[in-house]
């Protein structure tokens, strides 16, 4: 049963467009105007996570924003290596395509490992498409210190056995929600659980070009935070770039333990706490407060 599009994830979808990396089709928006800025959407949903905040964001930024392979509007190919060495190179190919040699970046979930490979890059040479700096990174929760990070047990079950290339066949089904669900809500904060309809948009991302069935490929990606994650962490405390937490404390996944360890690990730590009942979506979650701390952040950096 083809279920309708939610109207403001249509007009979502409607105002972005398509490039061509290696082949695949990238959705991504660009909108706005000023210096540029380059948001890295979390697993498993897409760039829409960013609908709160974008219309703010847009006012001072030019902001450029893809979805993954794999996740939201992009291709989602079954015969794929997904990593997150790959995302960095779209996300690379993308502001080259865009002519953008210089950009601020806010990462969340995922997006925190692909802005740290895309920081690595910066710090040693290494970048795929060209150079370009780094102006910033705001980090929202994510599992930047793989020793710290906790995963929800559907997730090391669906992404770490074969039992996820199992399900996959069956991703489409009430079970496969009846899975997910659960593992989602309890990501969110107590007072910012999903509603029924947010519910219902966050399965219309994932059902869309058949995406359940890479949803647990697409996963696999905590794999490189394993591989990758001592030349990150050397990334991270050589950088003259300025950089921020922002973390939602009771997310069981990244919370305040993920922000503590930011602060053991990382040399003159820049860590906001949010309210203490914000989860792992702040955006979506404390739209307001992230802003406030984001662009604070920034104004700092330009006063410098």
């Amino acid at each position: 049963m083809m279920t309708v599009m939610d109207a403001d994830l249509k007009r979502w979808l409607d105002s972005g467009e398509y490039f061509d990396y290696l082949g695949f089709d990238i959705f991504y928006r660009v909108e706005g105007s000023g210096p540029p800025l380059l948001l890295i959407h979390g697993y498993p949903f897409n760039t829409f996570d960013w609908a709160p905040i974008w219309p703010t964001l847009t006012q001072r930024f030019t902001v450029i924003a893809p979805d993954m392979i794999g996740m939201g509007f992009s291709s989602k190919p079954v015969a794929y290596q997904y990593s997150v060495h790959d995302h960095a190179d779209m996300h690379e190919a993308l502001l080259q395509h865009l002519n953008i040699d210089n950009a601020h970046i806010l990462a969340h979930d995922i997006g925190d490992s692909v802005g740290q490979e895309l920081l690595a890059r910066h710090e040693f040479g290494q970048q795929t498409y060209g150079e370009w700096r780094i102006d910033s990174i705001t980090w929202l929760n994510g599992g930047m210190f793989i020793e710290a990070y906790t995963p929800r047990a559907a997730q090391k079950l669906m992404s770490g056995t074969p039992l996820g290339d199992l399900l996959s066949n069956v991703q489409g089904n009430p079970l496969a929600r009846r899975l997910l669900e659960p593992t989602l809500r309890e990501m969110f904060g107590p007072n910012t659980k999903p509603t029924p309809h947010m519910m219902d948009v966050f399965n219309q991302i994932l059902d869309y070009n058949d995406g359940r069935r890479v949803l647990h490929k697409v996963g696999r990606f905590v794999n490189d935070r394993h591989t990758h994650r001592n030349r990150w962490v050397r990334a991270m405390r050589q950088t003259a770039v300025p950089m921020r937490l922002i973390d939602g404390p009771v997310d069981p996944n990244s919370g305040a333990h993920m922000a503590r360890r930011y602060e053991e690990v990382i040399p003159d730590a820049d860590v906001v706490m949010l309210a203490d009942d914000i989860g792992h979506w702040p955006q979506l979650e404390a739209p307001d407060a992230v802003l406030m701390h984001f662009l604070a952040h920034i104004d700092r950096i330009a006063a410098g």
